[in-house]
């Protein structure tokens, strides 16, 4: 590359930087970024479904976790959602809630392109870059600036038809709004992000690659803009300047490696037999399967997309194969355990299910089946310790609620189910239903303790709803 012109790229990088920080822009406060976000937060789980797989989740947390620890000190507590949406976006909604799709996630090849995507995510909302923009349109509600936001990042795939009206309805009131990063802002994004790629130790390499996988979707399917595109304007002048910084900071781009034993490829390998495409998963895995039979997470693979297809015997063969090579794997261990009780085997399933061991302790994913195995064995009372200790240990798996709802419901303790049920249906943000479990729950209870947190519960419902009437347009 021209010398000259790399100076010039890394030089206006610095000018951008050194302005906005000496010429803050305009932004919203705090407080009021996270009304948004709350509005933003309804409607995007309201449409999307986000990936709750403990292995998946607790992956993407420790990665940006890394990266987060080298910016500075944040206004906001971050949190990672993986969407399941077979898209290439990624994006950063108000108040540090990031987003990263499936399909994004399963074409990176490692974890340095990973970090890097998070890298330049969390410098967005760093920068207070999505504020700013929305900052030029106040005489909306902050409800309204949150669905026109939503239509906008989360307009491909689940939420395309909610977000569309959203959009519609505001420019018909004549409150049109355009979120989409500047050039300058994705520039800034990137300088912050490569500075913590550095500290922690990824490599500048890994965010390059990872646009230009991206920016390789349109030459593929040439009618189709990743929607990533679309909300990261000027990838190319990205690439140019990314490419620019990994050669004056960096040596050479670290070897990708193929070891299928390391985390990332560990992750994407259950990422894509669960979650990806269906029949693509099955035809990937029996074929990689065929060409490399003696390796066992390629046959943990293929069992658990043969499970997620109905195919249970077959699953359980495969998962066999994966475990005779791999004996004391306690994600495997746990995904056999999970195939027998889908298979119905729940004494097989139990017997698995309840190994102990600091993994499977605290896999809640494990532990909810190992409580539906006790449900289905009338093992009430340890079904009903299982989902409470999850509740413990993990209050954000929200399934634990439901199952511990249904499990007293079979007891016939109706007024404890209720309750369970109530505050699964309050913590999705379906207020119509936690309103009426709620209410029959405190109707139906004789515990004098219960019925009080049944009325708190009916408290902060009434709270959430205000609030949410409050924003409306």
């Amino acid at each position: 590359m021209n010398s000259i012109y790399k100076a010039i790229l890394i030089g206006s990088a610095v000018f951008i930087q050194i302005f906005l920080l000496f010429h803050p822009a305009a932004a919203l406060t705090v407080k009021e970024e996270q009304e948004m976000a709350r509005e933003f937060m309804h409607m995007a789980l309201s449409h999307y479904q986000v990936i709750e797989d403990p292995l998946l989740v607790d992956y993407l947390n420790r990665v940006a976790r890394k990266v987060l620890a080298q910016m500075p000190p944040q206004p906001f507590v971050f949190h990672f959602y993986l969407v399941k949406e077979n898209v290439y976006n990624a994006f950063a909604g108000p108040a540090g809630n990031i987003f990263i799709h499936s399909g994004l996630l399963e074409a990176l090849n490692s974890e340095d392109e990973l970090a890097g995507i998070l890298a330049h995510e969390i410098s967005h909302v760093t920068c207070r870059h999505l504020s700013a923009m929305i900052e030029k349109s106040k005489t909306t509600t902050l409800a309204t600036l949150a669905g026109v936001a939503a239509g906008i990042f989360l307009g491909a795939g689940g939420a395309a038809a909610a977000g569309s009206a959203v959009t519609v309805g505001s420019i018909a009131a004549g409150q049109s709004l355009t979120l989409a990063y500047s050039r300058e802002n994705e520039l800034q994004a990137d300088q912050l992000a490569l500075q913590c790629l550095e500290k922690v130790g990824y490599s500048a390499y890994g965010l390059l690659n990872s646009l230009k996988t991206i920016r390789s979707q349109t030459w593929y399917s040439p009618k189709e803009i990743p929607t990533y595109l679309m909300t990261h304007p000027a990838v190319d002048d990205r690439i140019t300047y990314v490419g620019s910084w990994a050669e004056a900071h960096e040596k050479e781009a670290p070897p990708v490696t193929d070891n299928l034993e390391n985390d990332f490829n560990r992750m994407r390998i259950r990422l894509s037999a669960r979650f990806g495409d269906e029949q693509a998963a099955l035809k990937k895995f029996e074929t990689e399967t065929g060409n490399q039979p003696g390796q066992p997470l390629l046959q943990w693979g293929y069992g658990l997309a043969l499970s997620r297809n109905g195919r249970q015997a077959d699953a359980i063969r495969h998962i066999q194969a994966a475990l005779e090579q791999k004996p004391f794997d306690p994600y495997i261990v746990q995904d056999l355990g999970q195939v027998y009780f889908l298979d119905g085997q729940y004494d097989k399933a139990l017997k698995l299910l309840e190994t102990t061991g600091p993994d499977q302790r605290y896999n809640p994913e494990s532990r909810l089946v190992l409580g539906r195995t006790q449900t289905a064995l009338a093992l009430y009372p340890q079904a009903v310790a299982t989902f409470e200790d999850i509740i413990a240990q993990r209050p954000e798996y929200l399934m634990s609620y439901y199952y511990l709802g249904e499990t007293h419901g079979k007891q016939g303790r109706t007024g404890q189910a209720h309750y369970y049920l109530g505050i699964y249906y309050l913590k999705k943000m379906d207020f119509k239903n936690a309103d009426f479990h709620l209410k029959t729950a405190r109707k139906q209870l004789t515990d004098p303790a219960l019925i009080r947190e049944a009325e708190k519960r009916l408290e902060e419902l009434r709270k959430e709803e205000l609030q949410e009437f409050e924003g409306r347009p």
